[in-house]
């Protein structure tokens, strides 16, 4: 067994994204004081119930804290629905916008790709999973690695068709958004050493790159 991960795209790495710096939702990230604004993401291959979508929405409203929602099936319907406070897209660069100063917290389905570039941004995860490998990265995230917190309790996880309540959600958003309570500042500081931690095993010399060129090697000597 070789280990080659955490696996990154080099443009992460390079911090180079597309150029998309005249997006509606960069401008708006850009006039939001740092660390103020929760990205919420579940993902573009598993579908939410729209009842779900609903209360979630309803949810990030009600809690007062900024936030980007990217909800491809919905976004036209919650277009100005959504209070001062939030914006509604269909689509987002998802690493520029984790990389962004503004943005405080990361609300995910827990899709692996997202973990790693939330970790590689340094940005705490509120988990949201929703199927099969969610559900194991959702603990890794939150009792393994320590770098998030749950929105789905532990029972609603596996339950089917589960459906977290707006009052709950907002909840969860305040306390998770509050900079200056201690739990947050334990958080982040956690999420600063897991974030060197990754960073460091894909840099030359690395675990990453050791694991990688002794893999390379196995294959050549054969």
């Amino acid at each position: 067994m070789y280990t080659v991960g955490p696996c990154i795209p080099s443009f992460i790495l390079d911090n180079h994204t597309t150029n998309d710096t005249q997006a509606s939702y960069i401008a708006w990230l850009n006039s939001q004081p740092r660390k103020s604004v929760l990205y919420v993401s579940l993902g573009s291959v598993i579908s939410v119930s729209r009842c779900q979508v609903d209360e979630l929405a309803a949810g990030l409203r009600d809690s007062g804290v900024q936030f980007l929602l990217v909800s491809r099936g919905e976004a036209l319907r919650f277009e100005g629905g959504c209070g001062e406070k939030g914006m509604v897209v269909p689509w987002c660069d998802q690493s520029r916008v984790l990389s962004h100063g503004s943005v405080g917290g990361f609300l995910s389905h827990c899709g692996w790709n997202s973990v790693i570039e939330s970790i590689f941004a340094g940005v705490p995860m509120i988990t949201f999973p929703l199927f099969i490998d969610q559900k194991p990265n959702s603990k890794l995230v939150v009792e393994d690695w320590g770098v998030g917190r749950r929105g789905k309790s532990k029972a609603e996880v596996f339950v089917r068709g589960s459906v977290v309540g707006r009052d709950r959600i907002a909840q969860i958003v305040r306390m998770f958004m509050d900079l200056e309570s201690d739990d947050r500042k334990n958080l982040e500081g956690r999420c600063r050493e897991v974030r060197e931690m990754v960073r460091a095993a894909v840099l030359k010399g690395g675990s990453a790159q050791v694991g990688f060129d002794a893999f390379l090697a196995n294959i050549f000597d054969v």
